[in-house]
Formats: C-alpha cells, structure tokens, sequence
C-alpha cells in the first residue's frame, strides 16, 4: 500500500541526510501512527527498523553529522543517534521480514511500517483501521504476556490518543494484570507519570487501570476515593489557569527539567499515596521516585492540615511558604482536590503571585555575617533564628531598614539572655 498523505515523515524533515539509510528501511511505531492520525509533534522522534547493520548505520549519521551517539541495547542492537531538535533510534529487525517484526509488537496501531524511499506503508494487522476506529486492539495475548509494561501502556496511549480499548484487549489485560509485578519498576513509574501528567484523559483512565488490577501492587492505600480527588484536580487545574494564567502555566511545567512529572501530577501522586507521610514516603522510594518528587508529594501531605486554618495570621503564612516553597502550585492543587474551599487558599495565592510580597517572597535585609558582626557573636544557631525573626518582622511591616533589622537583631538577643 502506498501514501502520498503522509508528509510529516517526509525525508527532507529528517535531521540528516537520507542518502545514509540503506534502500530497505523502515520508519516504524508512534511517528507513522501519528502521521497516519495528521498528529503533529513538536519534537521530532523517528524509530528505524533495518534488517541488518542497525547500529552500524547509526554510528555512521551520527558521525557524518556529529551527532550524540548512544547505543541503547547491543544485544538487541537498537542505538540512539541524538539531534539538537531530534531523536532517532535504529533498531535491528526481529525476524526475517519487516511483516514478522511488525507481529511481535503490542497494538495494531503501533504496528504499522513505512519506507521513505518507496513510500510504501506496510500494515499487515490493518493498524489503520484501528486508527480510523480509535481503537487500542492487541495483537495477540502473547505478545502482551511477554512484556506486562504492555498491559499499562494501552491506558497511556488510549488517554494520550483519545482512543477505546478494544473489548478483548482489557479482558486479556484484566487476566494479565498479575504479571505487571514482573516490569522493572522504573518502567511501570514512567508510564504512571505519563498518565499523571496528561490533563484530558489520563485520571479516566488511570482509574481504569486501577480497576482492572494493575496499580494494587503501587497503590495498596487508593481507593475510588482517590479517584474522585483526581477527577477534582483536574477541574480545579482548568479553573485555576482561567483565574490565574501564571499559576495555571506553573502547574502544567515539570518540576525540574530532569525530573518529567509535572506540578499537577504531584498533586495527583498525593491523593494516590498513604496520607500519613512516613508511610507515604516509603511507597515513593520502593517505587523509586526521584528525591525531588518524594520531597514534593511529603510537603504537599504535610501543609494540607495548616490550610484549614481559614484566616492565617502573617506570621503564620510566611512560615507556610517557607514550608512549601516552590511546591506551593501542587500544594494549592492538592487541597482543592481535598474539598478545601477556594476562599481559604485565594489570599495565599493572592501573596504568592506578587513578586514583590515580603510574605511568599522574602527579600532579606540582613545577612547572617552581618548580624554577627554587629552583635560580636560567632556562628551559632540563634543566627539563623534571629534572621528569621527579623523576616517575619519585615514581612509583618515592623521592619523595612537594615538599621532597624540590626536593632531588632540586638533586641531578640537580649532577650535570649
């Protein structure tokens, strides 16, 4: 079958030369499913399938284009040629025609090929029909017994596609779900952040995979409960960024550009975890969750009780950023996906989105060298309380010179004596 349509993988798109590619080649996996589905995708990501030479053929581009090179399996042999606004990966066909490969692969729409020389699509297990019927239909039980990651990754790419799981397919699922405890946990948390992440779609069918059996083993504390605060989140994220685009923005950025959940999949991640956060921080590190991540959902755990308060004095809310932080988007989130009221949390973030707040955001006016020359004190840890005391005072107008913080400094000293 041949397709003119198919212009987002045409060669003059890719990040190197075509005439590298060895005649019979292939492009397989999500970037012909998404330009079968007129998908577009900010970052390029090209996957090759050639019968022989894979990582040959890649270390060749990356060396005429001096390019990063990594090779990602060499028993498999797939390796990674790295572009400044692309990513290709070449993989050895497995078995003796590229129709073989595509039958060892987990869904129909994944399984469909296509030869930019020739612009041939090769669709043995009629993918595209799949793809015009928006449906997720394996290609065999098997092949989703062999690699359980399978079995989760049907609800990330139904959530990230917009499609149904086909009938059959989540039966097989639901009687496979016992061997997700076989996938390294590292994958299956890649995949849980995916559907973390994606804001229309991915609660649904997160809690569809819970219900068929595939989160018991991560989740042991979730319940439906869990859910319906997920379902809140994800209606108070798009309230929130119609009131307050920056905040909105902030909760759809990952937390750390190396650490690939976002500000609203943390506030997600909480309601899924054990409420008491000793417990909840043990579930994070058997599942291998990043420090940073960790550290967020605790501050989310441990500040959710402090905002029943419906009138914190200033005080109390300097000491409340000074809690929370950077987190203080999820934390927000959080709460409202507990029921807490709007008008309980809106003159925090009435605070937090003024740079110029001395309460979310201080400035200090002293530094701790400068107090321990001026009060004659070596280090200690009444410097830093000190140095608190004088933000809170500063925070709550009583300050607003170095002077007079220098002489609060003398005072607060004085009576620690």
């Amino acid at each position: 079958m041949q397709d003119s349509a198919i212009s987002s993988l045409s060669p003059e798109k890719f990040p190197f030369d075509m005439k590298l590619l060895p005649q019979q080649v292939y492009i397989v996996g999500g970037a012909v499913r998404d330009a079968i589905l007129s998908n577009s995708r900010e970052y390029l990501d090209l996957d090759f399938v050639l019968p022989k030479d894979a990582i040959k053929v890649a270390q060749h581009i990356a060396k005429y284009h001096q390019a990063g090179f990594v090779v990602l399996d060499s028993e498999r042999k797939i390796a990674r040629v790295i572009f400044p606004n692309a990513t290709v990966d070449f993989a050895q066909q497995e078995g003796d025609s590229i129709e073989a490969d595509l039958h060892r692969r987990d869904f129909t729409v994944n399984a469909i090929a296509y030869n930019p020389h020739t612009r041939e699509i090769i669709d043995p297990l009629q993918g595209s029909m799949d793809l015009t019927s928006r449906l997720m239909r394996m290609i065999s039980y098997r092949n989703l017994a062999n690699d359980p990651l399978r079995l989760l990754r049907a609800y990330r790419q139904a959530s990230q596609l917009d499609f149904v799981i086909e009938t059959d397919t989540r039966i097989a699922i639901r009687n496979l779900a016992p061997k997700i405890s076989q996938t390294a946990v590292e994958r299956v948390r890649v995949e849980l952040c995916y559907l973390l992440n994606i804001q229309i779609g991915g609660t649904h069918w997160l809690e569809n995979a819970w219900e068929d059996g595939l989160l018991a083993l991560y989740f042991s504390h979730a319940t439906k409960e869990s859910f319906s605060k997920l379902s809140k989140i994800d209606v108070a994220a798009r309230k929130l960024e119609q009131a307050y685009q920056f905040l909105g923005k902030q909760l759809q950025e990952y937390i750390l550009d190396t650490v690939k959940i976002t500000w609203c999949g943390i506030a997600k991640l909480a309601c899924l975890v054990h409420p008491q956060p000793e417990i909840a921080e043990t579930e994070l590190n058997m599942m291998t969750y990043s420090r940073a991540e960790i550290k967020a959902v605790i501050i989310s755990l441990r500040l959710l009780p402090h905002l029943k308060v419906r009138q914190m004095s200033l005080r109390e809310k300097y000491f409340f950023f000074r809690a929370a932080g950077k987190v203080f988007p999820a934390v927000v989130l959080f709460a409202l996906g507990n029921d807490y009221p709007i008008e309980s949390i809106e003159p925090l973030i009435t605070h937090y989105l003024n740079d110029n707040d001395l309460v979310a955001h201080p400035n200090n006016l002293v530094n701790g060298k400068e107090i321990m020359e001026s009060l004659g004190i070596p280090a200690s840890p009444i410097i830093g309380k000190i140095l608190v005391e004088i933000a809170v005072a500063q925070a709550e107008g009583r300050v607003s010179t170095k002077y007079e913080a220098v002489a609060l400094a003398k005072q607060l000293r004085e009576e620690a004596n």
